[in-house]
């Protein structure tokens, strides 16, 4: 089982699901990794649209019955921060990704803002699990052995239900 590394801070009165990753690579990379169709679709999903619209159409492809989901682009700061809104429904979540490298190392944050302690403990090991996805696909390794039940979901829910 993979250890939960994500924390719930309180920012502005909200509370704001917080997870990081570390690449040895160059941000522009991790920026690619992030942003660009293919490459997401090796860990998590594809995009279709315009992104100068202002919008794209999301689909995660490892989410069964995921018919997509609109995606608000709200800064895009290339390669340093993608914050956008995703809409499915009545719900809407803030996802926040910025981007800092020093070292050789790319940082990757992860924020969602306005979580609740309800959804966090489904939430907060989903991101574990897509963001190891990410490390494994951006560090060859192979992202098809992550196993969400057993690994990351519920094992992984006490963890951001104890930080409420």
């Amino acid at each position: 089982m993979s250890t939960p590394t994500g924390t719930i801070e309180l920012r502005d009165g909200k509370h704001v699901l917080v997870q990081t990753r570390e690449f040895r690579a160059p941000i522009e990379d991790v920026w690619a990794a992030i942003t660009e169709s293919d490459r997401l679709a090796r860990w998590i999903g594809s995009w279709e649209g315009d992104p100068e619209s202002g919008s794209v159409q999301f689909v995660m492809l490892f989410e069964e019955g995921h018919e997509g989901e609109t995606m608000t682009i709200r800064v895009c700061e290339p390669p340093f921060r993608l914050h956008v809104t995703s809409e499915v429904g009545d719900e809407v979540w803030l996802l926040d990704v910025d981007l800092s490298h020093a070292d050789g190392v790319t940082t990757l944050t992860l924020s969602q803002p306005g979580v609740t302690a309800e959804q966090a403990v489904a939430v907060g090991p989903g991101w574990e699990y897509y963001l190891d996805r990410l490390v494994d696909a951006e560090t060859g390794a192979d992202p098809a052995q992550r196993d969400f039940e057993r690994d990351y979901y519920p094992a992984m829910s006490e963890h951001y239900a104890s930080q409420f």
